[in-house]
């Protein structure tokens, strides 16, 4: 199997594995095993049932996960010559080791929320980590452009997709919060209680995350916007269109689940949409910097020379 294949897996692997983390949570079923890590209520296969069956699903989907990965980090070291993707595969393995270690602590520590936002964030940076690798494994060598545009021309858009990510890692922080304190139902749809403004400590928690949350929003569409404007490359525009279509979708889904008192269903959609949306912006700011994208860069500014400074 090629690097990018198994990338495409684990990628696909990862996505389950932080979704059904969220149904893990929306059912109550952290303790499922206990208060005990590798084991499960003292046996390594224990009796299957209820919030122990899901707990230990989880589990499961997640040492699949590592013996993936690790083979994949054996892949790159065997196969891939570029030295970036090797140290990208390395802190792959790295956000991998952390994740293990803050997923035996969350259960021993009977579901700390600290713990449990910081196990979320590091799962999204091992899923950028991964987008990363399947994105960028293979490229022979940099392009370079002449072109006096380029260089601030890509480094602009990676400046605003890096931006979005690090809105959107918050978002998940803040929402981890939110979700493991029970602050999902403080306010409403779209006030807290009887007044629009935050009042209580836990008001202006579950407040900030949907601010953060609206900030990421608008910048989304603001850079469809922009992309359209300043004539953005057709991949990226597109990237940046399904984006804004799944951030549409992700407002429904957080109307709903709060308008259905966090039902499961609507809460594990909800989750759903929002890692997809991290990943399709990750994947983007991936694709900025590729082989590909200089490719593209180049034909259009092969196409459309860049005047000297001194012409008029």
């Amino acid at each position: 199997m090629t690097i990018k294949r198994l990338a495409l897996f684990t990628i696909l692997l990862t996505y389950l594995l932080i979704v059904f983390g969220g149904y893990v949570a929306s059912s109550k079923s952290g303790m499922g095993c206990g208060p005990e890590w590798p084991l499960c209520n003292g046996d390594i296969v224990p009796t299957l049932h209820g919030e122990t069956l899901i707990e230990f699903t989880h589990r499961v989907i997640g040492a699949i996960l590592g013996i993936i990965s690790i083979l994949l980090f054996a892949h790159i070291l065997r196969r891939e010559a570029s030295p970036l993707v090797r140290t990208v595969g390395f802190w792959m393995l790295i956000l991998l080791i952390i994740q293990v270690f803050l997923g035996a602590l969350v259960v021993l520590k009977d579901l700390p929320t600290s713990i449990i936002a910081s196990h979320l964030l590091i799962a999204m940076l091992f899923l950028a980590s991964l987008l990363w690798i399947w994105g960028r494994t293979g490229e022979k060598a940099h392009i370079r452009i002449d072109a006096d545009d380029y260089s601030g021309h890509q480094k602009g858009i990676k400046r605003h997709f890096s931006i979005v990510l690090v809105l959107l890692l918050l978002v998940f922080g803040f929402g981890a919060y939110v979700k493991h304190e029970s602050l999902g139902m403080v306010c409403g749809s779209f006030g807290c209680r009887s007044s629009i403004l935050p009042v209580t400590g836990p008001e202006m928690i579950q407040t900030i995350h949907r601010g953060l949350a609206f900030i990421s929003a608008l910048y989304i569409f603001f850079l469809v916007f922009l992309s359209f404007k300043k004539g953005w490359e057709e991949k990226l525009q597109n990237r940046l269109i399904f984006s804004a279509i799944t951030v549409l979708i992700q407002i429904v889904l957080g109307v709903l689940t709060i308008a259905s008192s966090i039902d499961i269903s609507w809460a594990m959609l909800h989750v759903a949409a929002g890692t997809l949306l991290f990943a399709l912006i990750a994947e983007a700011r991936v694709y900025v910097g590729s082989e590909v994208f200089m490719k593209t860069r180049l034909t259009i500014v092969t196409n459309h020379p860049v005047p000297n400074k001194t012409e008029v």
